[in-house]
């Protein structure tokens, strides 16, 4: 998509972060947004505060993506409009040792950052190829290149989100629409603290802003996948000059809980 201008998107998790990047690039592109998230007061706030700076149409939706219905209600808000984007930002991680973590904590991690996802994208691609117009933006990670200890779960419901995104990409480039896999690096935002992250353990960090920019500049160019950041995009690279095994030793002893106390 070359030109967002009076287009209308939909941002999941859109209350921070890299979600809320989105949305102020978006509407300073003079795109109009559907802002989704838990948290009503940050995404009245950030409504008001594009109108007053973009003077675009914004939609607000407190809505908790795990719910059963939260596919079709989001569908039924948006149902007199067309979406020429969908943004599925929304998801989260955990670190430590997969054994230890809370079981439900984990099953909500695969609902969101996997079942959700699916679901949406589901839900408004058949639109956007109908009309030959459109584009899904799925957010997954630099884990999803390889293992990560520590990180299991997280990493593997990144690299599926790699593998479900290229592949839709090229199930749909001739049809007018273009899907894409935002894999960013470590970023300055909430997940950290979400994760239980140590700030110990990241490493070539980046911006929001870095992040946001790079992917809608990749998806101009209509390319399946985009890891922003040059350190970022060559450590996706080096796990093809070593075995599996090395990577995800060296991976543990970076991550290891016992090295970040």
């Amino acid at each position: 998509m070359k030109d967002l201008r009076d287009k209308w998107a939909i941002v999941t998790g859109a209350s921070s972060g890299i979600g809320s990047e989105f949305v102020r690039q978006l509407a300073s592109a003079g795109c109009n947004v559907v802002l989704v998230a838990r948290r009503e007061k940050r995404l009245n706030a950030l409504a008001q505060e594009l109108k007053a700076a973009h003077a675009v149409q914004t939609r607000t939706l407190v809505l908790d993506l795990l719910s059963p219905e939260a596919t079709e209600r989001l569908a039924d808000a948006v149902a007199d409009i067309d979406i020429d984007l969908l943004v599925n930002n929304a998801g989260f991680g955990d670190y430590g040792r997969f054994a230890e973590i809370d079981n439900q904590r984990a099953s909500r991690m695969v609902q969101l950052n996997i079942h959700s996802l699916v679901q949406l994208s589901h839900r408004f691609l058949p639109d956007m190829l109908t009309r030959k117009q459109g584009a899904i933006i799925n957010v997954a990670s630099t884990s999803a290149f390889q293992a990560v200890p520590f990180m299991s779960l997280y990493a593997a419901t990144k690299a599926f989100v790699l593998h479900f995104s290229e592949g839709l990409w090229a199930e749909t480039r001739k049809q007018g629409v273009t899907v894409q896999a935002l894999c960013p690096g470590f970023t300055r935002t909430e997940f950290f603290d979400e994760a239980s992250l140590p700030a110990s353990a990241a490493f070539a960090v980046t911006t929001v802003e870095h992040v946001v920019t790079n992917s809608l500049k990749a998806l101009k160019k209509r390319r399946p996948c985009t890891v922003p950041g040059w350190a970022s995009y060559f450590l996706t690279l080096s796990n093809r000059f070593v075995s599996r095994r090395f990577a995800v030793v060296n991976a543990a002893k970076m991550f290891n809980p016992r090295k970040h106390k």
